[in-house]
């Protein structure tokens, strides 16, 4: 079973996650610990870079969707930058390309942000 670790640091007011592994029901603690963390911190611009993310499942978009409508009433968002194709795939099968900002590069998501640029 894939270990999970979850790296963190702002860009002026975004804080960029870095998961780097598996989440799934074993590892989706440390993955949920970093969102809480994260919002309690006061940071409502995330960007979850995915480019270390080996497979997500269900759990961890579990703890996406939890974390969404707090983010959302604080006038931010989450996005997710750097999908490989295995999790691009999940994505799109399950919809959530179609509830989360998705972009090819972490800058592009930055960019998102910085520009304005509102959430889904």
């Amino acid at each position: 079973m894939g270990d999970l670790v979850v790296e963190a640091r702002d860009f002026e007011d975004i804080r960029l996650l870095y998961p780097r592994g598996f989440i799934n029901a074993h590892t989706v603690r440390v993955f949920e610990g970093e969102l809480q963390r994260t919002l309690k911190d006061g940071r409502f611009k995330i960007v979850v870079n995915c480019s270390g993310l080996s497979y997500i499942a269900s759990a961890g978009l579990g703890a996406i969707m939890g974390s969404i409508e707090e983010i959302r009433q604080n006038g931010g968002d989450l996005r997710l930058s750097s999908l490989n194709e295995t999790v691009r795939n999940i994505f799109e099968i399950l919809g959530f390309n179609h509830l989360y900002r998705i972009f090819p590069t972490e800058s592009e998501a930055i960019e998102s942000f910085l520009s304005g640029g509102a959430s889904l």
